[in-house]
């Protein structure tokens, strides 16, 4: 019975060591631009903007989701499990050179090559902030929409 409690008190002394390390690991980042810093976001979830994209036409949003890039892809999918993953589903996102992005109070860009690498973005869920063209369907026509001048994006 003493042996259960050593080994009880031994993994409460390292386990908040372990809580620090997991929120460490998870630590956000957050790319910004000065791009429609003046614009009010609307905050919506990754299926309402697919399911009705028309009627965020030209609309500032905020939208969560899995982005994944690659070999002419740059494109946010719903991050459920149980959601269609098609390309027909996923929005595809234009990042403008006309909006910079950068971590705040660093020189540090999104699209940089820093520390002999660049940032991680694929099959990451983040937060983009941009605004929509429903009419604009992405590369080969295969996408709901287009999330354009993206101003802000948390991985």
């Amino acid at each position: 019975m003493t042996a259960v409690f050593i080994h009880i008190k031994n993994l409460l002394r390292i386990l908040p060591l372990l809580v620090l390390l997991g929120a460490c690991a998870k630590q956000k980042k957050v790319f910004q631009s000065d791009c429609n810093s003046s614009k009010d976001y609307k905050k919506i979830s990754f299926t309402e903007l697919a399911s009705h994209i028309e009627k965020y036409d030209k609309q500032y949003v905020e939208v969560s989701g899995k982005y994944k890039e690659g070999n002419e892809q740059s494109a946010l999918f719903n991050d459920s499990l149980f959601s269609n993953h098609a390309l027909h589903n996923a929005i595809w996102v234009d990042f403008s050179q006309d909006c910079p992005l950068y971590l705040p109070g660093t020189h540090i860009g999104l699209f940089t090559y820093n520390d002999g690498q660049f940032i991680g973005m694929n099959k990451r869920k983040v937060t983009i902030r941009g605004v929509v063209d429903a009419s604009d369907k992405g590369h080969l026509k295969q996408y709901r929409g287009t999330i354009d001048r993206v101003s802000f994006i948390e991985l």
